[in-house]
């Protein structure tokens, strides 16, 4: 057999990015393997990377130009009807030190820029001639032998490894080669994001956002932006453009005869989203699927004999109402593969024994927990009365709230008694309520 590095990463996103710059820095010799043109070529648009780890990867990197475009110390969430918004909004200093709690990406510039850090970190380690990141290859096949991946076959070129790491993405071809996937995943766990990037010129964001220099605001929404359709809509701030977009139900979007693109102008038309990116210019677009984050929807082990899996090629997404989490799950697993990798060198094993420490330190970690722990907060927010009665009922009492009209005014509780009226039956309520309260 040819010489074979210590580990084969498939996928040069997040999370393969994650586990390169781990196993650089751990001085293993590796063959990162990206699709696109370059780190970041396949994926447009951007959202919010949460946590710290990113600087754990790059200490100090908001210290750099390039890499993330905005911080996040003002958040927002937005119940809207057909014609209203009513929101719950946060905003506070805490979140302006650094390391900062979330930034915004775009990832066809994010990645790129994660590359060359690892590309650095290469070039640093005991073996900077002997590990490589290849882009433009297209990996067709993991190799076995005797039920232990070796391996990977990319057209007539076969390269061989002591391990594979899968982090292949939604669209995890291999993942199901191998058996760890059945061939499809149940609609019902399955949704379509749809974005767009909308460049604005920064001073105009900044001032329309209420911005000072890097800070950002995150927008979430819930009702009419989606239609009709189950699922959400978020916003979020960068440099000098907006991210927006839905997510929505794959099941329940096909029941609606909607197509991706009509939703997203509905919600981009309605009057409280129109006045924030009014005078904005489409520059990006983008539909791809995506995990709901139902726990039932994860392979049926994220380990094998010789093979791991990391980020959204496993699954690992959350979206339990105040945030949607992905990239931060998918570099926290990276990281934890890698590390499980420089482990099992050591050891020189590679056995399912071994590589089941990785399926440990997950469960360890915070996104096992949060996955585990906010399922109910997941099944709520796909609740039929989460994206009509409630975001009705809830702005229904906002304009009796805030309205002027020089007649006696109501108490609260009797508007919001006749709201609930309106729109939703008081066992309905006590019934989310409940759930509410056990899943949060």
């Amino acid at each position: 057999m040819e010489e074979k590095f210590d580990a084969i990463i498939v996928g040069g996103g997040i999370a393969g990015l994650s586990a390169a710059m781990t196993l650089a820095r751990g001085n293993a010799k590796f063959l990162l393997i990206e699709r696109g043109a370059f780190c970041g070529a396949k994926n447009v648009s951007g959202g919010v990377l949460w946590g710290n780890d990113l600087a754990k990867l790059v200490p100090e990197y908001w210290k750099e130009e390039g890499g993330f475009e905005r911080f996040i110390n003002h958040r927002r969430l937005t119940f809207m009807d057909d014609q209203s918004a009513f929101s719950v909004d946060f905003k506070s200093n805490h979140f302006n030190e650094e390391p900062y709690a979330g930034v915004t990406v775009l990832r066809s510039i994010f990645d790129e820029w994660l590359a060359g850090k690892v590309q650095e970190a290469i070039e640093q380690s005991e073996h900077p001639e002997e590990s490589f990141l290849a882009t433009d290859i297209l990996v067709e096949e993991v190799l076995l032998e005797g039920g232990k991946a070796v391996g990977i076959r990319a057209g007539e070129e076969r390269f061989y490894a002591d391990c594979v790491i899968l982090a292949e993405g939604v669209n995890n071809l291999l993942t199901r080669q191998i058996g760890l996937e059945k061939a499809y995943v149940p609609v019902d766990y399955m949704a379509i994001g749809i974005k767009e990037v909308l460049k604005l010129d920064a001073a105009r964001l900044e001032d329309r956002f209420q911005l000072r220099g890097r800070s950002g605001v995150t927008n979430e929404f819930v009702g009419y932006c989606s239609d009709g359709v189950e699922g959400g809509g978020f916003l979020y701030t960068n440099r000098d453009s907006i991210s927006i977009g839905l997510v929505l139900s794959l099941k329940s979007l096909k029941n609606s005869e909607k197509t991706p693109y009509d939703v997203l102008n509905t919600f981009k038309s309605h009057p409280a989203v129109a006045d924030m990116i009014e005078g904005s210019v489409a520059v990006e677009y983008s539909a791809h699927a995506v995990s709901t984050g139902d726990i039932r929807s994860l392979p049926s082990e994220l380990y094998s004999n010789g093979v791991l899996i990391a980020g959204e090629a496993a699954h690992l997404l959350l979206n339990a109402g105040k945030a949607i989490q992905g990239m931060d799950f998918a570099m926290r697993s990276g990281i934890l593969a890698a590390e499980t990798v420089l482990e099992a060198t050591k050891k020189s094993d590679f056995s399912t024994g071994m590589l089941k420490n990785y399926r440990t330190a997950l469960e360890a970690s915070y996104v096992m927990k949060d996955l585990r722990s906010f399922q109910g907060a997941v099944q709520l927010l796909h609740q039929p009365e989460m994206f009509g009665p409630i975001p009705n009922m809830i702005c229904d009492f906002g304009r009796q709230f805030f309205t002027i009209s020089g007649e006696p005014t109501p108490k609260a509780s009797k508007m919001m008694h006749a709201a609930v009226k309106r729109h939703v039956s008081y066992w309905d309520l006590v019934k989310l309520g409940l759930k509410g309260a056990k899943s949060l």
